[in-house]
């Protein structure tokens, strides 16, 4: 075992450090395209979902050039999920929407795994991102749930406008949503249109 480890060790000392700078560029090159390719995945394949954003609190208006957003399904009754063991200190938890009259989508139900749902509902994934008191392992009567969709990047000066719809509740974005639940914000509407579209790469 000695002997492998060191003879290893002597291949790997013989190694050029140009090709292992080569190597470590190929690999973080591979993993951006990984990356690329999973949103292009979401974008492209998710069903679409129009979500309502809420006012967020003036001190955490824009940070850079991301717009802060929060939901109605940021905030959510655990239903049966409440004081029961979660299974981490931040759990996954799965949310069920429903689209409501105007078209918006809500939340129906919160699961700790994935549920059947039939369309036009979807199942979204979000992570809990607070406990519940001294106990960190057990769900609250009320969630906060974050699902990936709490920040846009926008070009710089355009976030002033953006924030001050948000406030009136005049922002709307459009998410993606897989079956695993995994989602992406696909568009920005202002006033119902569309301001803000991803592109598919």
């Amino acid at each position: 075992m000695m002997k492998m480890a060191a003879s290893v060790a002597a291949l790997w000392q013989r190694i050029p450090k140009a090709v292992l700078f080569g190597v470590a560029v190929l690999v973080q090159c591979a993993l951006l395209v990984l990356m690329v390719a999973d949103r292009v995945q979401i974008l492209r394949e998710g069903t679409e979902v129009t979500l309502q954003t809420q006012p967020v609190d003036p001190r955490d208006l824009l940070r850079g050039d991301y717009v802060v957003l929060r939901y109605d399904i940021s905030q959510l009754p655990a239903g049966r999920l409440a004081g029961k063991p979660a299974d981490a200190r931040n759990p996954i938890v799965f949310v069920k929407l429903a689209p409501n009259a105007d078209g918006l989508y809500a939340a129906v139900s919160v699961h700790a795994e994935p549920v059947p749902v039939t369309a036009p509902e979807v199942l979204i994934r979000g992570r809990v991102s607070h406990s519940c008191g001294s106990n960190v392992r057990t769900f609250c009567d009320r969630l906060t749930v974050k699902y990936g969709l709490e920040s846009y990047f926008v070009p710089e000066g355009e976030g002033g406008k953006l924030e001050q719809a948000r406030n009136q509740q005049k922002l709307r974005i459009v998410a993606a949503v897989l079956p695993s639940g995994r989602a992406a914000i696909k568009r920005l509407l202002l006033d119902g249109q569309p301001v803000y579209e991803e592109p598919l790469y």
